[in-house]
């Protein structure tokens, strides 16, 4: 009769298995987290609920990690998790709307005057869209995202994507030249 202490295979096998998940999570949080905040935080503008979402993201991610085939695809694969936990929030009770141009994501670094003048006009202008604009566009210059993972993040056609980008850009375009035009009005008006 043999005595085993430490076990059998099997059971070396599993704890093995289980660090190898930890480490790989504890990877792809640590590549991903500012990303999932920032983006969190533009859906919500509130820091602690933004907080509260990449939380119940990683909570998410950690019991479905063995679903992520591909590492590659992490990023894509813990927005579309954030997105969806952001869409459960509003099913779950009906919030208190908040006026968005009360709140700005907090930046430490110091830009100019003219260019956080710029930075907040363009805020504006990007607001001032539809959501069906607003999202593509955030996705694609915020988060880096392609086209393609555009289209998986938001279950939608690549096509649908990149005439919704083209469109949002159009309409930036347009609010920029109208500005223009009204600024040089005023100069000729004064001058």
């Amino acid at each position: 009769m043999s005595l085993k202490i430490f076990g059998n295979k099997s059971s070396t096998a599993k704890v093995s298995s289980d660090m190898e998940k930890q480490r790989r999570y504890e990877a792809l949080v640590r590549a991903w987290h500012r990303d999932l905040f920032r983006y969190a935080y533009w859906l919500t503008k509130d820091q602690h609920v933004a907080e509260d979402l990449v939380q119940e993201t990683c909570l998410r991610a950690w019991r479905s990690l063995d679903s992520l085939q591909d590492d590659n695809a992490a990023k894509a694969w813990l927005i579309t998790i954030l997105r969806r936990e952001n869409a459960r929030r509003f099913e779950r009770k009906q919030l208190e709307l908040v006026d968005i141009d009360d709140h700005q994501v907090a930046d430490n670094t110091q830009p100019s005057e003219e260019a956080s003048v710029e930075q907040q006009w363009l805020h504006k202008q990007i607001m001032r869209l539809s959501p069906e604009y607003r999202e593509p566009l955030v996705l694609q210059v915020m988060a880096g995202f392609s086209g393609d993972e555009i289209a998986e993040i938001m279950d939608l056609n690549k096509n649908t994507v990149m005439t919704r980008l083209f469109r949002a850009r159009n309409q930036l375009k347009e609010f920029m030249d109208n500005q223009n035009e009204t600024q040089r009005g005023a100069k000729n008006g004064r001058a």
